[in-house]
């Protein structure tokens, strides 16, 4: 893909939706300057129409001059309008419901109504100097024809940009590119996609839709939003560099720094599986993927850890095998005697079954010395570790801080 795609990034509007989540003003300056130094193009920053704290805080952000566009979320109401006017930003995204099942239950309006309130309120903005994008609410559930005609409407009247959102997280990535492919062909304007993950299908189809000719993607940090939230700006980005090789202009490597931040300002911990930035992702324990790691890292490894700036790690469990066990205590200045591996196998399977945990390198060690000590007790000289005698095993304490591997790639060892 060599066409240039725009993340979108709405942590401080749609993520902030996510229930108990509430950024202060310091932390939303803070998280919007992260996300500008790790290239997002555009930050959804607010909802003007909140109220005067909220006004504060965006322009605020406004203020700090972030080479990035400020977008405020606005309903279609002049209300609205003036609020963002008001906080400073230089483009809004005039949002509206596409879907009959939306425009009926919460407006009371019919497709006719909507787009003379769209063409209405599209040249008001235009006409006031802004950046103006469209929001299609619940675009997936939309009368396709009625969805031509908005985007039509919308471009005429001056808008840049129109959103396709999947509100209620309905579509699955077929119907996703389906949508997008008929849109992209005939709008006038940009097509950017907003998917919710209620399915767990909106990275998936973020992915589709921007392959079906979306130039835009909205996206937050950490999947962050209301009910199951939203396509994650991790693993979209990734995704798009690793499989399609197309230029968002972020910088991946910031990424697990990013998210950090963002999960400790929103209190939200994160999972240790989440893909890209979770704690676990490029962890290892099995020892039939170790073994192969360690011939060769691409063997269980798709995603190379150095790409978004993560280690790999090798941890000791119940499913480590004497290949794993021989590498850690190596690095941890203990050579694995075979005629001991079958029974340091079978001990750290036991301490890993006792804990319900890992097994450390302090811990391992430990082991290992014991079973050498009780090795020499029991006067079997050959099973001494050929780097020390019985009297000389160094404690654990003293073992060797791990190393960077020789291929550059750092072998974070233990939790």
């Amino acid at each position: 893909m060599k066409r240039q795609v725009f993340l979108n990034d709405t942590t401080l509007r749609d993520g902030e939706q996510a229930p108990g989540v509430v950024f202060t003003t310091v932390e939303k300056l803070e998280i919007a300057v992260s996300l500008a130094a790790s290239g997002v193009p555009e930050i959804e920053i607010g909802t003007p129409a909140m109220g005067a704290d909220e006004i504060e805080a965006i322009r605020a952000a406004v203020a700090k001059r972030l080479p990035v566009r400020l977008t405020a979320w606005c309903r279609m109401t002049s209300q609205d309008l003036e609020a963002a006017i008001e906080s400073g930003v230089p483009a809004v995204n005039l949002s509206l419901p596409a879907s009959d099942i939306q425009l009926a239950a919460k407006l009371g309006l019919d497709q006719t109504a909507a787009l003379q309130i769209i063409e209405h309120m599209v040249g008001c903005a235009a006409a006031r100097g802004l950046f103006v994008a469209v929001g299609c609410e619940d675009a997936s559930r939309a009368d396709r024809d009625h969805l031509a005609r908005v985007i039509e409407t919308a471009a005429r009247a001056g808008a840049s940009r129109v959103r396709l959102a999947d509100t209620v997280g309905v579509l699955d990535p077929f119907s996703t590119f389906e949508i997008v492919a008929r849109v992209a062909a005939q709008s006038p304007i940009d097509v950017e996609f907003h998917g919710h993950n209620d399915l767990g299908l909106a990275t998936a189809n973020t992915l589709a839709a921007i392959r079906a000719g979306a130039r835009h993607a909205s996206v937050t940090v950490l999947g962050l939003g209301e009910r199951a939230g939203n396509a994650a700006l991790e693993e979209v980005a990734t995704a798009m560099a690793v499989l399609d090789g197309a230029d968002t202009g972020i910088d991946l490597t910031a990424l697990p720094d990013l998210a950090a931040h963002v999960a400790r300002a929103a209190r939200r911990p994160t999972a240790a599986i989440k893909p890209v930035v979770g704690g676990d992702v490029f962890t290892h324990e099995s020892g039939i993927h170790v073994a192969g790691l360690l011939k060769d890292s691409r063997s269980y490894q798709g995603l190379d850890p150095a790409l978004v700036g993560r280690c790999r790690r090798i941890v000791i469990g119940k499913h480590s095998g004497a290949t794993a066990i021989a590498h850690v205590l190596s690095e941890s200045g203990r050579d694995l005697d075979p005629d001991l591996a079958a029974a340091m196998v079978a001990r750290v399977r036991r301490k890993a079954a006792e804990t319900k945990s890992t097994v450390t390198a302090t811990q391992l060690v430990e082991l290992y010395d014991k079973m050498t000590s009780e090795a020499c007790l029991a006067g079997s000289s050959h099973f001494i570790p050929p780097t020390a005698d019985c009297a000389q095993v160094s404690p654990a304490t003293n073992a060797p801080t791990p190393q960077f591997s020789d291929q550059g790639e750092c072998n974070e060892l233990f939790r």
